[in-house]
């Protein structure tokens, strides 16, 4: 069946007085389809919308130890959700038992609300501290993949007393609208009739080709794996505004252009790791170099899905740079 097509309203556009919200799928929807790798949902309401977010299983330190990594934060990319970021979470908190250890789904994903405002910067940095403030966060230790790495970046440039370290997994934010030629720079704008054709273009783009999911992607989520094709292709299909917003976090929330935020994130001391695919090719170690970037570590023959390609090593990594915090 046809659906309508959602459009967001652009950082430029007026501010309503009051913030409608396309609802997101049921956990119940969710967990039917891919099962219960992730904890059961809890829900963050705010006046923007309702956002999902999962806390997986720790334990008590003994009495008297210090636990230097108490608190973590993972924040997904653009289009696949928290679940994407589930197996590289379990694996830390296997290694980090004493952890709080919460994923998000950012807006528009996942069990998460789509909120008919402006998809920037500024509308996840309120979720991350409104989150942060929901469980009694002062400050976390955040992880972030591809465009979360982007968001973890400008959210610790604007909010640095609320960031113990950072992870930045294929940071998205190093492409430049100026790359694009002038039709596809046409679709960034967008505007009146111009909407079809730039949602088609921001999907195959950010696909690299049309979504393909496995054929075998429903034995594979029996053995409990991740399959992030079929994650994707299940949003499109059930959550009214998830392509609305991946438009508008394409074009507004810091996939491009962001070197700016990555400096500035640089510039406030935190400690920081780095991590990318060998083979990646939306960011390189020059571009992390350049924005003064000092710990970075690359992992060869990966891609930009490294943080799946890869969990052990990543996870070893992250350990290795948290042990010594």
């Amino acid at each position: 069946m046809a659906r309508d097509l959602v459009v967001l309203p652009r950082p430029r556009s007026t501010p309503p007085n009051t913030v409608q919200s396309i609802p997101a799928p049921s956990e119940t929807a969710f967990v039917e389809t891919f099962g219960s790798l992730l904890p059961q949902v809890s829900y963050l309401h705010t006046e923007t919308g309702r956002a999902a977010f999962y806390e997986l299983p720790s334990s008590p330190p003994p009495a008297g130890a210090t636990v230097t990594i108490s608190r973590v934060l993972f924040v997904h990319g653009v289009q696949t959700p928290a679940i994407g970021l589930q197996p590289l979470a379990n694996a830390l908190s296997l290694r980090f038992p004493h952890a709080k250890c919460v994923l998000v789904d950012l807006w528009g994903h996942g069990l998460t609300d789509t909120p008919f405002v402006a998809h920037n910067a500024a509308l996840f940095h309120g979720l991350l501290e409104a989150l942060m403030l929901r469980l009694g966060w002062e400050t976390a230790h955040l992880v972030g993949y591809s465009f979360g790495a982007s968001t973890v970046a400008s959210f610790a440039a604007a909010k640095a007393e609320r960031v113990a370290s950072m992870v930045l997994v294929a940071p998205a934010g190093f492409i430049h609208a100026d790359e694009f030629d002038e039709v596809q720079r046409s679709y960034l704008r967008g505007g009146e009739g111009l909407e079809e054709q730039a949602k088609a273009w921001i999907l195959q783009l950010l696909e690299g080709g049309e979504l393909i999911v496995p054929p075998d992607w429903k034995d594979r989520v029996d053995r409990g794996e991740v399959v992030a094709e079929a994650v994707r292709d299940w949003e499109m299909k059930n959550h009214q505004g998830h392509i609305a917003s991946v438009v508008a976090i394409f074009r507004d929330g810091g996939v491009l252009d962001n070197e700016a935020e990555f400096a500035k994130a640089a510039r406030t001391g935190i400690e920081h790791l780095c991590i990318l695919g060998g083979t990646d090719d939306i960011v390189s170690p020059q571009d992390l170099h350049d924005v003064g970037m000092q710990d970075i570590v690359v992992i060869p023959q990966a891609g930009h899905t490294v943080v799946r390609e890869r969990v052990s090593e990543v996870a070893k990594l992250i350990q290795g740079f948290w042990d010594k915090l």
